[in-house]
């Protein structure tokens, strides 16, 4: 029988499909991408995970087993610890300090995004909070493997990025999450399973998005 978070990747499969063949992912695997673009990139995706990290937050206070609410609280901690730092390092390579980070605006997409998941984190079943979290996990766990088997590019900066969501370890945590959905999703009646696979398309859509924000140089009309 087919697991409901292999029946949610089939129904976003074009979503999917899209961002492994989005210029800027594929820039970033072959090392073409334009260094603009992607510090363009990092700093709207600094902003977005101070807001993810809220997910995980939440996570802490709706899983059902200690278990789960320890990896949530875990999670947490290394979203604001490592993974935040990663970015700043990233963005030193770059020529974005600290300071310029922090003064950063959200842009439209960046906005929109964020809006959702902390609204359906906070307004949301716990289901529906897993199937927003999971695209960008398992999304970039795919990218990240697709763009490793492809062979690793010669800038360094972007080997780097390939190598950090092609490690087996984000692939487990992945997985991880995948398992929280299934399980979570076991036995709902189907107008709460379709309401999860809405959360989660409208995830998927955002993370295209994301990428062609970064591609586009989006910005506020005024």
């Amino acid at each position: 029988m087919l697991r409901f978070s292999a029946e949610l990747r089939q129904r976003a499969d074009s979503i999917w499909a899209a961002q492994h063949t989005h210029p800027f992912v594929l820039g970033i695997g072959d090392g073409s991408l334009d260094a603009e673009r992607f510090g363009f990139w990092l700093r709207q995706d600094y902003l977005f995970l101070i807001d993810y990290a809220r997910l995980f937050a939440g996570g802490v206070i709706r899983a059902p087993d200690l278990g789960s609410m320890t990896r949530f609280s875990k999670l947490l901690n290394e979203v604001l610890g490592r993974e935040m730092e990663l970015h700043r390092s990233y963005c030193a390579e770059f020529g974005i300090s600290a300071f310029e980070l922090e003064r950063t605006l959200k842009l439209p997409t960046t906005q929109g995004y964020t809006d959702f998941l902390v609204r359906t984190a906070t307004t949301g079943e716990y289901s529906e909070l897993l199937g927003a979290l999971l695209p960008c996990m398992w999304g970039y766990s795919e990218v990240g493997i697709g763009l490793a088997a492809r062979g690793l590019p010669d800038d360094n900066r972007y080997r780097r990025w390939i190598n950090v969501y092609a490690d087996p370890e984000f692939a487990e945590l992945a997985e991880w999450c995948r398992e929280l959905t299934d399980t979570a999703c076991k036995g709902l009646p189907l107008k709460r399973l379709d309401r999860v696979a809405q959360v989660f398309i409208a995830s998927s859509r955002y993370e295209l998005a994301f990428w062609e924000m970064a591609w586009s140089k989006e910005s506020w009309p005024v």
